[in-house]
């Protein structure tokens, strides 16, 4: 790919700037520790930049009309089609995630939402409400205004353009705060939308979330915050959108649970848990198939057939075609799943497959196999807490009631997964597990127009949807007429 520039700007107000402090953060490449570029150190008053920005913007956007909005993010998928794989290297570099298996996808996965979000744009419609003679009533829905969106690093083009392109085509303009972890593809598909999107409407800062987030979760311009990222952050979000009485959307961690009942032991399922637990992405995903209960009866079966699946999983250099698993983000993320896998261990946890983390270590970069832990109880804390890393924890069930309490009996509700032949078992489990999305015999990610987001401590509301983007990106104003 093309040299990265040595500094990489932050974009406001359909152009490209430095902090107005001048300061500058280091962008690592997981893999190698290597410095990929700097990006601004912004803070108060750069987000107060951003925010004026889009708040200028705002009144001549939302009287764009709906077909034309939808247009724009059209021209938008076509500019990152044109350059797809040149944004899928940049963001393999940056995340450490593997070219051929995730950022290839997640480049596509964000095209596929412009596309959709372009195609529904004039879907965002009220209703008429019959109240009696004499009396017409309907609702309009409106943009709320400025949107302060915050995404994580672990996906951080599709979470990025699925808030930003919902925003977007419901009248609304965005200040996005960038992870200071992986911005630099963001960065670009920012700069790409300046051609095809007035200035102002897509702003994009980057920071230390105490600082650049800090300041868009206060920044009074902002009338509705969305959050991509953990639970404890979220919490954060949540309070300062409390003190401003504004909307928030939270789309936060996750624990979630895959049941294989005794009729699912086959390769075919075996492979779908593997995607389930997300170890394409080095398990790094609040979606992640991290809890796996599996049916006494074929308890022994099964885990050797996700042992010899798990087995073939190559963990390499993410720009290496052959790689199905690349590189952990960073030394810290590295260290926390490590200390979670020893803490099992030494609870007397068993190793059903991968490498001590102790033994894991390839040298520079943040490498793990993926990991495979038995033996737990289910208050372990590699069995009830995220762990974000290529962890598995497997348990046995019997009953079904039994693994429904197994299931339900977490703090967090965003995803789960059931494998089953029968029916009948497929909907008495997805209909009593606590999640806002369950996948049956499938383990793969979300595609635009499926209606996501969690429950419990996984958060408020959701995305890739036209439903979801309306109900997060509008208000419902109703006007009641005397005939």
């Amino acid at each position: 790919m093309p040299q990265l520039a040595l500094r990489t700007l932050m974009v406001l107000a359909g152009g490209e700037t430095a902090a107005i402090d001048d300061d500058w953060i280091e962008v690592l490449e997981p893999a190698t520790g290597a410095v990929l570029s700097e990006v601004p150190r912004g803070r108060a008053a750069d987000v107060d930049a951003a925010t004026q920005a889009a708040a200028q913007a705002f009144p001549s956007w939302r009287a764009v009309s709906a077909t034309e909005r939808g247009r724009a993010l059209n021209r938008l998928a076509d500019l990152l089609d044109h350059e797809r794989e040149e944004l899928a290297q940049l963001l393999c570099r940056e995340t450490g995630n593997a070219i051929r298996t995730q950022s290839r996808p997640e480049i596509g996965s964000a095209i596929d939402i412009l596309r959709y979000f372009a195609g529904v744009a004039q879907e965002t419609k009220g209703e008429t409400v019959p109240l009696g003679p004499g009396i017409f009533n309907y609702t309009v829905r409106e943009p709320m205004g400025v949107v302060g969106a915050m995404t994580p690093w672990n996906a951080p083009v599709q979470l990025a353009v699925v808030k930003a392109a919902a925003a977007i085509v419901t009248g609304n303009t965005v200040v996005l705060k960038a992870s200071e972890e992986a911005p630099l593809t963001v960065l670009r598909v920012a700069r790409l939308a300046q051609d095809v999107l007035p200035p102002g409407v897509l702003n994009v800062v980057t920071g230390l979330g105490p600082e650049a987030g800090a300041a868009l979760l206060e920044d009074r311009k902002v009338a509705k915050l969305s959050f991509t990222g953990s639970t404890r952050v979220g919490r954060v979000v949540m309070r300062a959108a409390a003190d401003r009485i504004i909307p928030v959307s939270l789309e936060l961690g996750g624990k979630s649970p895959a049941v294989v009942c005794a009729d699912a032991d086959d390769d075919e399922t075996a492979r779908g848990v593997v995607n389930g637990m997300r170890f394409h992405r080095q398990g790094q995903s609040c979606t992640a198939g991290s809890r796996l209960y599996v049916h006494d009866a074929v308890y022994d079966s099964f885990v050797a057939r996700l042992r010899a699946h798990v087995a073939e999983l190559v963990v390499g250099d993410p720009m290496d075609e052959r790689s199905d698993m690349g590189s952990l983000i960073n030394q810290t993320q590295y260290d926390r799943v490590r200390g979670y896998v020893r803490g099992a261990l030494s609870a007397g946890g068993e190793l059903l497959a991968g490498t001590h983390p102790d033994e894991s270590v390839r040298g520079a970069g943040y490498y793990l196999d993926p990991i495979l832990l038995g033996g737990l109880a289910p208050d372990a804390p590699a069995a009830c807490e995220e762990i974000f890393g290529p962890v598995m924890v497997i348990s046995r069930w019997r009953e079904l009631d039994e693994v429904v309490g197994l299931c339900n009996d977490s703090p967090y509700g965003l995803a789960a997964f059931v494998w089953t032949k029968d029916v009948s078992t497929a909907l008495r489990l997805a209909h009593s597990v606590e999640a806002g999305w369950v996948q049956v015999n499938r383990g793969l990610g979300q595609l635009p127009g499926l209606s996501y987001g969690g429950v419990k401590a996984s958060g408020i509301g959701g995305e890739f949807s036209l439903e979801t983007a309306v109900e997060a990106f509008t208000h419902r104003k109703t006007v009641t007429i005397g005939l």
